[in-house]
């Protein structure tokens, strides 16, 4: 059932090389708004008061927005600064289900028996990691992403998730599952904008690709990048591990716009169904 219901959700996916990620308006989606004639300066974009990645394509700007999980069903604003005037421009983003999840998790201290030395280090954890997810560099962003390591998909992104029968926040990435070792590659050119071990995370390499597009990678047994360091596509990153809150050695991998998580799948469409059909054998 579960490798059904994997396919059936990649099906909308299938087949799109593109150099950008797949246009679908939904929470935790991207929306691809077009901003006018790239003859004209880039303007600036901000949904939610944030700052968005705004390309050039096929002789138009287009603004590519990341849509929080959280989002409600409905009509939203893109707000827009340019040359000719400040404006706005609304777009509608669509309902979408996720389905549940529930995993098990040996170790309790990883779910709900901290000791207070833990809570004091997860909550200095997460005003590091929103420090560094609040990166925003001027430069164009590279989109053209390639998928991160040769596995299969054992995870998809946004299911409501429950360990231990706990629930927890809607998994917020996408996981691949390899052996423990199996190199994990940069998706896209970018810069090394923060490493570390983390509680819940394990050993964790942050990318900047420009404009907010932010890459993430978790769990690695081994990082093999430095903070400040520029990579290329296809770069060795590190190795797939279990570090952190795991069930077995995989790769977590979260992608944000605009500070907003957004589904990674819609990067690297086009392999999709490559990585989704090894959960069929």
């Amino acid at each position: 059932m579960i490798k059904k219901l994997l396919l059936l959700s990649l099906f909308p996916l299938l087949c799109q090389a593109d150099p950008y990620p797949q246009n679908l308006t939904v929470p935790g989606g991207v929306a691809e708004i077009n901003l006018g004639d790239s003859h004209s300066p880039s303007p600036n974009a901000y949904f939610n008061h944030n700052r968005v990645l705004v390309t050039e394509r096929n002789g138009q700007w287009l603004a590519l927005v990341g849509i929080p999980l959280a989002a409600t069903p409905g009509l939203h604003k893109l707000m827009v600064e340019s040359t000719a005037g400040n404006g706005e421009i609304s777009f509608m983003v669509l309902d979408k289900h996720y389905p549940e999840q529930r995993l098990t998790i040996e170790n309790k201290r990883m779910v709900d028996e901290m000791t207070p030395e833990d809570l004091r280090r997860i909550e200095s954890e997460k005003i590091s990691m929103e420090q560094i997810k609040s990166t925003w560099s001027q430069h164009p962003a590279d989109t053209n992403f390639t998928a991160p390591v040769d596995g299969r998909l054992s995870s998809l992104f946004g299911l409501k998730r429950f360990f231990n029968n706990v629930p927890r926040q809607p998994h917020n990435g996408l996981d691949i599952a390899a052996v423990a070792g199996t190199p994990i590659m940069a998706p896209a050119s970018g810069t090394v904008i923060g490493t570390g071990s983390f509680f819940f995370n394990g050993n964790t390499v942050f990318l900047d690709h420009g404009q907010g597009l932010i890459s993430v990678y978790l769990h690695m047994t081994q990082i093999d990048v430095h903070t400040g360091q520029p990579v290329y596509q296809g770069q060795r990153l590190g190795s797939v591990g279990a570090t952190g809150r795991v069930t077995g050695p995989h790769l977590h991998w979260i992608v944000y716009l605009n500070k907003e998580a957004v589904d990674p799948a819609l990067f690297i469409s086009s392999d999709i169904p490559r990585l989704a059909a090894r959960n069929t054998k």
